[in-house]
């Protein structure tokens, strides 16, 4: 209701706004940040400086160089998620070099990393 008064007293009207107020709950839900908080654990000068250590690059933008460090992150997410899971079947909980083996042969999407650990 609070959202509908607030659309109505900003001169914007309501068919803005999803049926039964879903536009406000989404924007509830949606994540804040806190002062000091980083959208990117890797350090982005560093993701940078490799960017350009590439000779095929000649020009990188900072949005290029904040996906390529997010997908950098997702991409360290998966595959030790994959590796620990592997770990946990052999019943410990610390990850070793085999593991990591074991996550690029089960999973088809790592095939391009099989022989690189070698």
């Amino acid at each position: 209701m609070a959202a509908a008064a607030a659309a109505a007293g900003s001169g914007t009207s309501r068919e803005e706004e999803a049926p039964g107020g879903e536009a406000a709950a989404t924007q509830a839900q949606a994540p804040t940040s806190a002062p000091g908080a980083r959208l990117s654990r890797l350090p982005l000068a560093r993701v940078k400086a490799l960017v350009k250590a590439d000779p095929d690059v000649t020009l990188a933008g900072q949005e290029a160089i904040f996906i390529l460090a997010r997908a950098a992150e997702l991409f360290v997410e998966t595959i030790a998620k994959d590796a620990y899971c592997c770990a946990q079947q052999g019943k410990r909980k610390t990850l070793q070099r085999r593991d990591l083996d074991n996550a690029i042969e089960a999973v088809d999407e790592f095939a391009f990393l099989e022989g690189t650990l070698d």
